[in-house]
């Protein structure tokens, strides 16, 4: 089973964090300049193993594939010179939780583990790192890369959502298998993609101050493990009670 605290997750390190008694990572994100947080040593490792083998054994079944290819009007339906236009692309695998009728949803609450990403520590965790308060019901979501899946440049920018069109709050656990050679995080700054982050780490947090430009770089396989070579990644998203910005 999986634990339906995040407390439970946590290493020494992570529950400073989550009492408040860490004043480095503590508010991370509460200056607005800031958008991105990414630490690997907030997960106890023995913890995050073992929540990536259960993963492993229950849910991938259960996947289904997520692919938005680049669609070949970009170039041939261009008019003039260096007016690129660029929709979302991606390819993942994808685990619904949000309709209750799909095998996934049912799994995953027999598991407990909607029970985990919208437990009062998980949330409480997102604070302490945000600085401000969110609202208590949130998305989940499940993800996982494979050998060259991606996610190419996009903002997460959901003006027609209530509640998020001012900005929200994203909170990813990334479990990656040993298999995988590498994946990065690359995000924009001063309007310029000039930050590169790795991801694939097993027990990987990261923290989105949602929107802003970044992507995902396709997962890199160690040579000959391209079979065992995942990276499962925990997606909670949760809008900000003050209403954003």
């Amino acid at each position: 089973m999986i634990p339906t605290e995040f407390e439970e997750l946590l290493s020494p390190a992570g529950r400073r964090v989550l009492s408040g008694r860490d004043p480095t990572l503590c508010g991370a994100l509460a200056d607005p300049r800031r958008r991105f947080f990414a630490h690997e040593g907030l997960i106890k490792k023995s913890a995050a193993e073992a929540l990536r083998k259960t993963l492993e054994r229950e849910m991938l079944p259960l996947l289904t594939d997520l692919s938005m290819p680049i669609p070949p009007e970009t170039i041939w339906e261009m008019q003039h010179n260096y007016e690129e236009w660029l929709p979302k692309t991606v390819r993942v695998k994808t685990a619904t939780l949000e309709s209750k009728r799909a095998k996934s949803h049912a799994r995953a609450k027999e598991l407990g583990l909607i029970d985990l990403l919208s437990s009062e520590s998980f949330v409480a965790f997102a604070e302490a790192i945000a600085g401000r308060k969110l609202n208590r019901k949130g998305g989940q979501q499940v993800l996982c890369y494979g050998p060259g899946d991606y996610a190419g440049p996009h903002n997460d920018h959901h003006p027609e959502d209530r509640g998020y069109e001012k900005g929200y709050l994203d909170i990813h656990l990334s479990l990656g298998s040993p298999a995988i050679a590498h994946q990065y995080l690359v995000y924009a700054k001063s309007g310029h993609f000039t930050e590169i982050v790795p991801v694939h780490g097993l027990g990987t947090l990261t923290v989105y101050r949602l929107p802003f430009w970044h992507l995902t770089t396709p997962l890199k396989a160690k040579p000959g493990r391209e079979k065992d070579a995942r990276r499962w990644v925990l997606l909670g998203t949760f809008g900000f009670k003050d209403g954003g910005r």
